[in-house]
């Protein structure tokens, strides 16, 4: 299994992880096309930078010719220039504000992979329904102040089409750096880490650390929440890549820096005693839900969020409920880790008054990648194996499907040919 793994000791920001991800290989133009396609009027910058010892990437969202500065500094820039203009700032201030509504419309208008654009409407949607939990008003009421801005919005869906080019099987990330001390943000002050963020970050691992700042962004935070499916201590993996991605400050005795591990799993898919390659042994939980009451697109639209958050695996069954009245059984397969938060989604998006958990076992295959290039570009090739013999074989849904859109080709031809170059190469 293929593994990135988010070192978090100073925190996680937007830039970071771009950062961090450019630095592990995701090709920067890949992330300056992104933004192009957006159209928001803004553009990427890339530099090298030493973060107290350590060389990192530094990424900046440049917006009509200026760079994205901490909302800290954001806000302090924006009082005074209302005060040079002898204007009062309201302590709710929405400058640059976007509701949650057109953010959508944008991400949905680009030209990025349907994955990519379910992950960024996922990460914003975090944002906004934490935004409302804080300041109890409907999600729709919430104008996005900072992380509504040009600059948001494409550290979001860059972070989105980014994380998709891993190409991993999982991502996970270490316990959090909050850092310390206040922050001043649309609100006035407030401690570090701000209501938002620590909504966003329910259930996960924190830590204070001795630095006086704020080192998870509300940003950063969505982004960690939607992409990582566990929280802890980093598993035994084989190192591929590591990339490091830098923060605006640098601090005094300590790297403000996201480092960001790319390996294979040594755990999963191997034997149990380490031999033979038998299917290797995972406790899952599983958790179900009746639903008769609820419209279809509201089920879909769940089943897109719980994969999102971390879900393994989301299916729906029909069935028929009392008094013979059809309805839908939904089905979440997840970690252990992330049973009580994806429980968490089922509640917020249905009417279900109750959720259903077990524990099961389940039995994986080794798994592993290969690539083939096809005349029409790079596919690559998902492979399960039991005692080190291939048993099955499939081309990547999601390549297959880019390139038969883009070049108008019947979906079945792209698979069928990715398959057959796959095992001319494997038996020539």
């Amino acid at each position: 299994m293929r593994i990135a793994y988010l070192d978090c000791f100073s925190g996680i920001s937007g830039d970071m992880f771009l950062g961090a991800l450019v630095d592990a290989g995701v090709p920067f133009e890949l992330l300056q096309r992104t933004v192009q396609a957006l159209n928001v009027g803004a553009v990427l910058e890339r530099t090298r930078v030493d973060r107290n010892g350590i060389s990192a990437t530094k990424i900046d969202v440049v917006v009509n010719g200026k760079k994205d500065l901490p909302r800290e500094e954001f806000w302090e820039e924006q009082r005074a220039l209302h005060q040079a203009h002898e204007h009062s700032v309201a302590p709710n201030a929405a400058t640059h504000g976007r509701p949650l509504s057109e953010i959508l419309k944008i991400i949905a208008a680009t030209s990025i992979s349907d994955g990519a654009k379910q992950t960024a409407s996922a990460i914003f949607t975090a944002l906004g329904e934490a935004e409302a939990k804080v300041h109890n008003v409907n999600v729709e009421k919430v104008h996005f102040h900072e992380v509504g801005a040009a600059d948001a919005i494409v550290d979001i869906v860059c972070a989105a089409v980014g994380a998709e080019q891993l190409r991993v099987d999982r991502i996970l990330a270490s316990p959090l750096n909050v850092g310390d001390g206040t922050v001043k943000c649309a609100h006035g002050v407030m401690p570090v880490p701000a209501p938002a963020t620590l909504e966003l970050l329910k259930g996960v691992p924190l830590y204070s650390g001795q630095v006086q700042k704020e080192l998870v962004t509300p940003t950063g935070a969505a982004i960690v929440r939607v992409l990582a499916s566990g929280f802890g201590p980093l598993p035994v993996i084989t190192t591929g890549t590591v990339g490091y991605g830098a923060g605006a400050r640098d601090f005094q005795q300590h790297p403000n820096v996201l480092r960001l591990i790319v390996g294979e799993s040594l755990e999963a898919g191997q034997a149990n005693d380490g031999s033979h390659g038998d299917p290797a042994v995972e406790e899952i939980a599983v958790l179900e839900a009746n639903l008769d009451d609820l419209s279809p697109q509201v089920v879909a639209y769940t089943a897109e969020r719980l994969l999102a958050a971390g879900a393994l695996d989301v299916f729906t069954t029909t069935v028929q409920m009392k008094k013979c009245r059809p309805g839908t059984l939904v089905t979440v397969l997840t970690t252990p880790q992330d049973e009580a938060r994806l429980r968490g989604i089922l509640f917020e998006e249905t009417s279900t008054l109750g959720v259903r958990g077990r524990r099961e076992m389940r039995h994986v295959l080794a798994r592993r990648h290969a690539a083939v290039n096809t005349q029409w570009g790079e596919v690559r090739i998902k492979i399960g194996s039991l005692r080190d013999v291939d048993v099955n074989v499939a081309p990547e849904y999601e390549d297959c499907r880019r390139i038969a859109r883009e070049r108008n080709l019947p979906l079945k031809t792209v698979m069928q040919e990715a398959l057959r170059l796959y095992l001319d190469k494997k038996n020539g």
